[in-house]
């Protein structure tokens, strides 16, 4: 085995030959060179100048190879401080194919992997979920480049009309998340959410994992009611696609939603309720309870239909008032 390979070891521009015949090669030629490429790259390593001014330019077709070399060199613990720079330099400058950065995505800092970010998630959805990999990885020198609720909220933050990406392809790598529950937690999703509920735009997206969210952790339901509650603050029923999925959410988690609902301006709970007529009987029961029933506004009474009896409580109350009033003056007249 030695002998086969000490030719390439001892004339490494034979290397720069595989690469530039690789694009036109049979695939059976293809698949021996994919087969022993490794063995080659390993006794090389990183470091090797010829090996890396190929990779700096290059031969057109040779890109998947140059993607499996890159993937060799990244087995390493650490790789070589001059292998990043330039990937980065020939994804900037030559291919414009994110699939060349997945390997040494794991060595990428937060403000480096950012900018790309919609790049990976317009990837191919399992070449997605390798650089989601890759970027949770980190190094052991510098941990990860992005923590999985950073991860959350930089998918929540592509624009389909400025980054230029089907909306698919973001509510496909929101999905990939959810998938992986040992890394995206409930605690990770409830730190997501919080941040996100205070940008300014709200994220498109953003109920739509909410509920998402709800139906993969249960246990998540009073976190979610607190970020409704702050969505009624932010006047979300301005924000037609949200306002959707917000009446969504609040039908799907009743009564737990109740007191959301009960917060909402009388306009809008009684579109709320015109949306969704079969929350309005048990909402009215909940809301008839006395301790809910005296903090409600008239006008959200009115709404509700409660407002009558209130009413005739009143009048109640002070026809018994006023029968009590002259028998207690007669007793101090007598």
């Amino acid at each position: 085995m030695f002998i086969v390979y000490t030719p390439f070891l001892q004339k490494p521009n034979l290397f720069q030959l595989v690469f530039e015949s690789y694009g036109c090669a049979p695939k059976p030629v293809k698949q021996a060179v994919l087969r022993h490429i490794p063995i080659l790259i390993r006794a090389l390593g990183s470091s090797y100048s010829d090996l890396l001014c190929i990779i700096s330019d290059p031969p057109s077709g040779s890109e998947h190879l140059l993607t499996q070399v890159l993937y060799i060199l990244s087995e390493d613990s650490t790789l070589s401080s001059d292998l990043i720079p330039i990937v980065k330099r020939l994804y900037e400058t030559k291919l414009k194919d994110a699939t060349i950065l997945i390997p040494v995505l794991s060595s990428f800092s937060k403000p480096e992997v950012l900018p790309i970010f919609p790049r990976l998630v317009d990837l191919p959805l399992d070449k997605f979920q390798t650089a989601l990999d890759h970027i949770l990885q980190g190094t052991a020198h510098s941990g990860p480049a992005l923590t999985p609720a950073e991860v959350l909220v930089a998918i929540h933050g592509i624009s389909p009309e400025k980054d230029g990406l089907p909306l698919k392809k973001i509510t496909d790598a929101c999905s990939a998340c959810f998938e992986q529950r040992t890394v995206f937690t409930q605690q990770v999703l409830a730190k997501a959410l919080n941040q996100m509920v205070d940008q300014t735009p709200l994220p498109l997206l953003f109920m739509r994992t909410i509920i998402q969210a709800i139906d993969a952790f249960p246990t998540l339901v009073d976190v979610i009611m607190e970020i409704l509650s702050k969505l009624i603050n932010r006047q979300v029923w301005r924000m037609p696609k949200l306002w959707v999925g917000f009446l969504k959410c609040v039908s799907q988690t009743q009564p737990h939603s109740f007191p959301v609902l009960l917060q909402l301006p009388p306009p809008q709970l009684e579109s709320s309720l015109n949306k969704y007529p079969h929350l309005r009987s048990t909402l009215v029961s909940f809301a008839n309870q006395p301790n809910v029933k005296n903090d409600l506004a008239r006008s959200t009474l009115e709404v509700l239909g409660l407002a009558t009896a209130v009413l005739r409580n009143a009048d109640e109350l002070g026809t018994l008032q006023k029968n009590v009033a002259p028998q207690g003056n007669a007793h101090l007249v007598a």
